[in-house]
């Protein structure tokens, strides 16, 4: 008997221990989305689990003390807690992790057209989280790409700041910027339109770099920016972010979600910015920063339907004044000769939906429309049009054995009209708007040829209602290990792109030259080649590495590229007689140390040239090389973020006015960065701030010849139309705005807050 109750006390006595040690629970999200798997321990212990479904977990059995609380999770930024447990106490939390700056494995829609993760897809993707822009934070999508590697933000203006964004090293035009996959930026607003998209609605950005004319048709030449909003159901209810800058500047960014019904969730985002602030630090009698008023109000509808079929409508209105010119303009000079000023009214509407068919197969309808009007004048020239676009597409999704097939048929239509000689008749000497037809259907196959290897081939055929058939074709290989740590991908295709001069070159409306057309202009075509290798490395201390490079060539045929040169008063456009070559290499590295230091570094050299008439010149502004980084730190004991982010530039060739034009005929090496600091105060607000162009750089104080003869009233002309140098313009020059590569705005301060409610 006593043996017995010895054997009984032993095994009762852990049981008495472990109800008297203590417990936690809780909950691991990111905005409204649970996060599974995430692990959650106990720092220095092998206490630790992981997170259900529900993104929920749970450790027993721990003894009294006090622990350092780790919650980590692939593509998601780590937190630390300090935590202080009682015998028998059961402690709860609830985590919310934030997206890391470059994740891992995200699921991505761009290369395919169709969602597939990152690691799968056998066409490069780049993507971009809300967390990066938050590092450097901007009024405006066309600022905050200007720490992507291989992306440029390109001021086409020294006076009213618009521009373009270049892609290894080409032009805007060549570049198509989608917002949930449909091709709302273009025309018209690939100068005017990349602003007033609230940040606070934009959920990620995916970047493919090469053309993607076979799945988007034209202006997918250079590489396609695709702006990937929030679904409704999975944001927070209210959002707030303001931020002011020491120039003046002030931006607000508002979202609310609200319900329609039983059955459909409502997101709101509502998006100003102002500047009224004239500044003249370079001297030369004009804004170095164009002062702006615009709005931006967007609503995005998610629809609950049977099956989880999709269904989701989107729109967007956008109105904006913005001026720049001599600091005495006001609007009672605007379109006169007397007072020089650029004053652009831009009003634009854009729809967009995508709807899934009640079907059995996977049929998706997707629809988007937008209606452009501008109206502008540079100094004493008007520039007013009018762009409609509507497209519409149907696409068929379809998995037999190993092969993904993808068809579908599309179509749109495009109408321009303006005051220009784009839509000018000569022979009735009536006005003639643009009106372009382009009905297209395509096929993708993506073929699964084991675990290890995939292919994919796909094809496009359009039908321009003006220049008749053009086809597109690409291949894409994808080799990758088993544990997808090494990835590589070999890719080919074609693009083809429609041209109109005055919705994509501002040099072609501002300043005292004119444009000439050297014959019809004819469709842009190019052939595309890039090579990307992507190795992960994760090291015993937890130290994540990965690398992403890539080396690229394209060649382009009856390329259109703006003739400053030949005559400095003019601006000459013709179908290149010869060729032009984009090529270069580019790397990405990204590491992240468990200390909470993060690096994200990346460089583009690359070589863009054009041949003519047996002649290869370098084109105008275009950087040789590219460097970005951005560098951020938490300080967890004190809740404090630091970011560190910033650009280089190598030099670019810049267009003169002739041969005695005495400004420098190549930019510097430059840089612009910048540095921030975010507070977290609670689980609903985030203080932030910090200083923007640390390096103060601006460019040189005369980048616009003549801002004090604007109106060319004292430029003596020959009898060939150049101007003659004489002893008030020895270097016969006339007012040109066009010779720009950074903007003027110097160093800054700037302070914001972030708001939310869950």
């Amino acid at each position: 008997m006593y043996r017995l109750i010895q054997i009984l006390a032993i095994g009762l006595f852990p049981l008495q221990v472990a109800s008297a040690q203590g417990s936690i629970s809780g909950n691991v999200s990111s905005g409204a989305n649970p996060i599974e798997f995430a692990h959650v321990g106990l720092l220095g212990t092998t206490l630790g689990n992981a997170t259900d479904v529900r993104g929920d977990f749970r450790i027993d059995n721990i003894p009294e003390g006090t622990y350092t609380l780790v919650v980590s999770s692939i593509g998601f930024e780590t937190q630390k807690k300090t935590i202080t447990l009682q015998s028998g106490k059961h402690l709860v939390f609830s985590f919310e992790l934030g997206e890391q700056i470059n994740a891992l494995d995200e699921v991505v829609i761009s290369g395919t057209m169709k969602e597939v993760s990152r690691s799968e897809s056998p066409v490069p993707v780049e993507v971009y989280s809300k967390t990066f822009f938050k590092a450097n934070p901007t009024p405006s999508i066309f600022e905050s790409l200007q720490n992507v590697n291989g992306v440029r933000p390109q001021l086409n203006c020294n006076v009213c700041n618009t521009g373009d964004i270049h892609i290894n090293g080409l032009e805007g035009p060549y570049t198509m910027v989608l917002i949930d996959g449909m091709p709302i930026v273009s025309g018209l607003s690939t100068v005017y339109g990349l602003t007033g998209i609230p940040q606070s609605l934009i959920e990620r950005m995916e970047i493919v770099k090469g053309p993607a004319s076979t799945l988007y048709g034209s202006e997918a030449v250079g590489g396609i920016i695709n702006i990937i909003t929030k679904q409704p159901s999975n944001t927070p209810l209210t959002t707030v972010d303001v931020f002011a800058t020491g120039w003046g500047e002030i931006n607000t960014d508002v979202s609310v979600k609200y319900k329609l019904g039983t059955k459909a969730t409502s997101l709101l985002g509502i998006n100003y910015f102002n500047y009224q602030n004239p500044v003249d630090n370079n001297g030369d009698g004009f804004t170095d920063l164009t002062l702006q008023n615009r709005i931006s109000v967007f609503n995005k509808i998610s629809f609950q339907r049977n099956k989880n079929r999709t269904f989701s409508l989107a729109g967007r209105y956008v109105y904006e004044d913005r001026w720049g010119g001599d600091m005495k303009w006001t609007k009672a000079f605007r379109g006169g000769d007397e007072i020089y000023g650029e004053s652009i009214y831009t009003s634009r509407w854009e729809t967009f939906g995508s709807y899934q068919l009640p079907v059995k197969e996977l049929i998706n309808f997707q629809f988007s429309a937008n209606g452009h009007s501008q109206n502008s004048v540079y100094g004493s020239n008007p520039y007013v049009a009018d762009q409609y676009i509507g497209f519409g597409q149907f696409s068929w999704n379809k998995t037999i054995g190993i092969y993904d097939l993808l068809v579908g048929a599309a179509y749109r239509y495009t109408y321009y009209d303006d005051n220009t000689p784009a839509t000018f008749n000569s022979e009735d000497f009536a006005n003639k708007p643009s009106s372009i037809h382009l009905p297209g259907v395509f096929i993708q196959n993506e073929i699964k040829l084991n675990e290890t290897n995939k292919l994919l081939l796909g094809m496009r055929y359009d039908y321009n209602s003006i220049h008749g058939n053009i086809f597109t074709p690409r291949i894409n290989y994808k080799w990758n290990t088993p544990d997808k740590k090494n990835v590589l991908r070999i890719s080919a295709g074609n693009g083809f792109r429609v041209a109109n001069v005055f919705t994509e070159d501002h040099a072609a409306l501002t300043g005292a030259r004119t444009v000439e057309f050297v014959g019809a202009l004819k469709p842009e075509t190019s052939w595309n080649t890039n090579i990307n290798f992507v190795k992960k490395i994760y090291t015993q201390d937890n130290t994540f590495i990965s690398l992403d490079g890539s080396a690229f060539y394209t060649y382009f045929t009856n390329r259109i590229l703006p003739d400053y040169e030949t005559d400095p008063n003019k601006i000459i456009y013709s179908n290149l007689n010869g060729h032009s070559v984009s090529k270069g290499i580019s790397m990405n590295v990204d590491v992240e140390w468990k200390n909470g230091l993060k690096i994200l570094a990346g460089v583009t050299v690359m070589d863009v040239s054009v041949e003519e008439n047996g002649e290869r010149f370098r084109q105008l502004l275009t950087e040789s090389v590219q460097g970005v980084w951005n560098v951020g730190y938490n300080f967890s004991a004190l809740g404090i973020t630091l970011d560190y982010t910033g650009n280089l530039y190598g030099p670019m060739r810049l267009p003169l006015l002739g041969e005695l034009d005495d400004r420098a005929p190549y930019s510097p090496w430059w840089s612009i960065q910048n540095i921030q600091l975010t507070k977290k105060l609670g689980t609903q607000w985030e203080l932030y701030g910090g200083v923007k162009n640390l390096l103060n750089f601006t460019p040189a104080p005369n980048s616009i010849a003549r801002s004090f003869d604007p109106f060319d009233k004292n430029v003596v002309f020959g009898s060939d139309g150049r101007a003659v140098a004489t002893a008030d313009n020895p270097n016969a020059l006339t007012f040109d705005p066009t010779y720009v590569y950074a903007a003027n705005q110097g160093i800054r301060g700037f302070l914001g807050f972030r708001y939310t409610v869950r």
